[in-house]
């Protein structure tokens, strides 16, 4: 079982990124929850997901402790959830919107330049997928072309071909950069 929260602000695609991988779980005979939570504020307050896959059945979708992966894109979500990982856990961290780097020694941190290299992309908004490709280059629960696939399926039409390339194209540029 893999517990994960998805962190940031609101409209940093958090919400979506954890759907992504969710999907690509299930597409795959995981068994898959994902639990939104955000705050009133339709963009700039907080956002996170939570998400478990699991080979068994789940009992809860909650996720407050034990966090096996987190992805944070600010300081606040790191703030937040950091001393909730449990040990031997991922943080995947956005550096870019981070001013206190974590310390925790018995976590594996991974300082992603996220925004930098959206705004390299050409689109702030593809930060997630730049953590998203932290996420590829260290785990083998997904791989780029599971994702391409699922992007295909829920971004279908001829606009969202474009959207679907974008976010393709920051994925494999993080994935250049984390090299």
């Amino acid at each position: 079982m893999k517990r994960m929260i998805f962190a940031g602000y609101g409209g940093q695609g958090l919400l979506t990124l954890g759907e992504i991988v969710a999907t690509v779980a299930m597409n795959k005979g995981k068994n898959v929850t994902w639990m939104p939570s955000y705050g009133p504020e339709m963009r700039g307050g907080t956002a996170n997901c939570a998400v478990i896959v699991s080979e068994k059945l789940i009992g809860s979708p909650i996720v407050l402790s034990d966090i096996d992966i987190l992805f944070a894109m600010n300081q606040a979500s790191v703030d937040k959830f950091l001393p909730k990982l449990k040990a031997g856990a991922l943080a995947l961290v956005n550096s870019s919107l981070i001013v206190n780097r974590p310390d925790r020694k018995d976590v594996e941190i991974v300082e992603i330049d996220a925004t930098n290299i959206a705004v390299e992309v050409g689109n702030l908004r593809v930060a997630n997928m730049i953590m998203l490709a932290g996420f590829l280059s260290k785990s083998d629960m997904l791989t780029l072309d599971d994702i391409k696939s699922v992007m295909q399926e829920r971004f279908k039409g001829a606009r969202s071909a474009e959207l679907v390339e974008l976010n393709i194209k920051a994925i494999e540029r993080g994935l250049q950069t984390l090299k």
